[in-house]
């Protein structure tokens, strides 16, 4: 049997995977004065609490090369799963570590998925990545299988705030400044090439559930896999898993909590949803 390793970086808050060697790179959330280093020991709530009121410069940082190797450890085969390369260097950094690792290790292979989302989404490619292991699968057949299963995850959001998101270029501002304006919640999704769309606008949280709702039946989601990751709002998680629960027969829908990248750019009051559509 060869050593599998299966690596993702933080924002997937997953800090722990069952019946696989496993490891999480943190990436880092920074301001003025402190370093919240997402390691799954931060709580991220109270730090989303505390940045909601700071008045100061904020930042968050994706792990180097270093980082990713260092993760990579020993194993014979690894499967990385990244944020999206297009809004985060974490792909890129994990893309050149697997070269240098295959370079500096020959025999040894490494494959990296960009997500091309973050969150949820892409805690469920690398939960199907640990299924794909433990069937037996190759290295080159879950390759295959991760290419096309990725063409079946998507991810929604519900936000209250976009501000950290705006401060850092991941959506104009000008779209924050209305969502703040109006006390209205912000309906988007990862986009095919990565990037965060604003679908819709809608007051209230009941709208936004019922908003997401109808998202998913529009997008082919039939009650397979779901994950929700909420950042302090377990309240409309359980609301929205019970709502999607009643709507889709069968459906596999679980309740997470952010960790503290997801938390920084979610902010209090935020959830995403990852989920399979009827083909995955």
């Amino acid at each position: 049997m060869m050593k599998t390793r299966i690596v993702v970086d933080s924002s997937a808050n997953l800090y722990a995977l069952d019946g696989v060697d496993f490891a999480c790179v943190p990436l880092k959330i920074i301001t003025d004065t402190e370093e919240y280093h997402d390691d799954g020991t931060l709580n991220a709530v109270e730090m989303a609490q505390t940045l909601r009121t700071y008045k100061g410069k904020t930042s968050t940082s994706c792990p180097n090369v270093g980082d990713w190797l260092a993760a990579y450890g020993d194993a014979e085969q690894v499967f990385a799963v990244t944020i999206t390369g297009t809004l985060s260097g974490s792909y890129n950094a994990a893309q050149l570590a697997a070269e240098e690792y295959m370079q500096e290790n020959p025999g040894r292979r490494v494959f990296v998925l960009d997500s091309l989302s973050t969150g949820p989404e892409q805690c469920l490619l690398a939960e199907h990545i640990r299924d794909e292991v433990l069937a037996g699968k190759e290295f080159d057949a879950i390759c295959e299988e991760m290419l096309r299963y990725h063409k079946h995850t998507h991810l929604l959001f519900s936000l209250e705030s976009l501000a950290n998101l705006a401060r850092n270029g991941r959506v104009k501002p000008a779209v924050a400044a209305v969502a703040r304006m109006l006390g209205i919640r912000v309906i988007g999704q990862a986009s095919e090439a990565g990037e965060l769309d604003v679908l819709c606008k809608t007051r209230g949280e009941h709208g936004a559930l019922e908003r997401i709702v109808l998202e998913l039946k529009e997008h082919g989601y039939a009650g397979g896999h779901l994950l929700i990751a909420h950042c302090g709002n377990p309240a409309a998680a359980e609301r929205l898993m019970h709502m999607v629960q009643a709507i889709f027969d069968g459906a596999q829908v679980r309740v997470t909590a952010c960790g503290g990248l997801c938390s920084y750019y979610a902010e209090l009051g935020g959830l995403l949803i990852g989920y399979e559509d009827s083909e995955a």
